[in-house]
């Protein structure tokens, strides 16, 4: 049976970001880029859609809902409360409601597809192909419920530094920015204790405070661009297609942060996508070639050692999302793994998730419970959001009645949308 919570409008605490790897920058407007760069380029991507086939789907997972309506592929998801947001290559972000998973409201503004969703009490935070990060504003009081607060960089934060040469930066031959600017695409945001970090095309990691939007950093972060971050313990990790995972903090009284470690991976591959533990102590990465990757941190986290290399997909791991003792995988093989963490934190196959029908950009796990499991968002090429529950249990001959009640609110919409 499916067990109700009552959700604030918005959590307390930040939803951490999950889809988190990249698709390929436009070369109009962008630097040169090694030839290991690996980007997908979703538009060129050509996969056929038959909208007659059926779900694949088994006893070990239950697929509750296919929510469609986005224009383009689905970049992006985000827990926000009692809502769960999603974005696409069209730049729409629609928001849905739970638990009946009714499409609410749908916003959205600036040039080029959503990037990257993250929330941060009553705000939420998007990254653009436009290189611009929009604050939105959450209320219940405002007839448009999701309000755009400000752009950043901030006019206020260009206004005190564009007339010092000293704050512009060479981002390609005879083309200056100012350092509080991104040179290209965003692909990638964490949030954690007042700071807002943002990862780019442009190899460059970001920290801006949540209170005033201010830029407080600019760091040369990777030889390549960065498809992903998260934030843990006060230490940033980002994930680059130069194939390896940095660990960024602050030491002692330090305002600013400095590198503490790098995690490598595979010779010539991308790290797509990374994750942490609850506690910090483990990392775990997913690449181009189709592996996961896992190390575990000492005590003052500034040590790491591999502990696992698992093949995980036929092709690149796009995506992945932790919820407790469960890691979840999505590939550009257009399947979801879900992986039980072991207590060395070595990863063995939970159960193979099948039914998109393009790869799998984004993953987001719910913590709220649902009979002996969990509910999953994924979203595709396919420019599908779908729901999943997945059980704790290992479940060749277990009932599937605990998600009896969810089916029977939220199947209608399968059809609707």
């Amino acid at each position: 049976m499916f067990n109700s919570v009552n959700t604030p409008l918005l959590s307390a605490s930040s939803t951490p970001n999950s889809s988190i790897s990249s698709s390929n920058r436009s070369t109009s407007d962008t630097d040169e880029s090694p030839a290991t760069s690996f980007r997908y380029d979703f538009q060129d991507l050509k996969f056929k859609i038959n909208s007659t086939l059926p779900i694949s789907c088994s006893q070990s997972y239950k697929s509750l809902a296919v929510l469609s309506g986005h224009i383009g592929s689905v970049s992006c998801i985000a827990l926000c409360g009692e809502f769960i947001l999603s974005a696409s290559q069209g730049k729409d972000i629609i928001v849905w409601q739970q638990p009946d998973l009714r499409r609410f409201t749908k916003f959205g503004q600036g040039d080029g597809s959503v990037k990257a969703l993250v929330s941060a009490g009553n705000k939420v935070f998007t990254a653009h192909q436009d290189s611009r990060i929009r604050v939105w504003k959450v209320s219940r009081s405002s007839e448009n419920v999701f309000k755009l607060l400000d752009t950043l960089p901030t006019t206020k934060d260009y206004l005190g530094k564009f007339m010092n040469q000293n704050n512009y930066v060479q981002t390609r031959r005879h083309h200056k920015r100012l350092w509080i600017e991104h040179a290209d695409s965003i692909s990638c945001l964490a949030v954690s204790n007042g700071l807002i970090y943002s990862g780019s095309w442009d190899k460059t990691l970001k920290v801006w405070r949540i209170s005033d939007f201010k830029c407080l950093e600019s760091i040369k972060a990777h030889d390549d661009a960065i498809n992903g971050l998260v934030a843990s313990k006060e230490i940033v990790y980002s994930a680059s297609a130069d194939g390896k995972i940095k660990a960024w903090g602050k030491e002692g009284k330090s305002k600013t942060h400095s590198l503490k470690g790098i995690l490598e991976g595979h010779k010539d591959i991308s790290l797509n996508s990374v994750v942490v533990s609850d506690d910090g102590s483990l990392v775990y990465g997913g690449g181009s070639d189709g592996y996961l990757m896992g190390w575990l941190g000492n005590k003052e986290f500034d040590s790491w050692k591999t502990i696992c290399e698992v093949k995980a997909h036929k092709m690149a791991v796009l995506c992945m999302s932790l919820m407790g003792e469960f890691l979840c995988s999505g590939s550009a093989d257009k399947s979801i793994c879900v992986w039980r963490r072991e207590i060395n934190g070595g990863l063995f196959r939970h159960m193979v998730i099948k039914g998109h029908e393009g790869p799998v950009k984004c993953l987001q796990a719910s913590p709220m419970r649902v009979g002996g499991g969990f509910m999953l968002y994924s979203g595709s090429l396919d420019k599908s959001l779908r729901v999943w529950w997945v059980p704790n249990y290992s479940v060749k001959d277990q009932d599937s009645s605990p998600v009896e009640t969810m089916e029977k609110k939220v199947g209608v919409f399968k059809s609707i949308y």
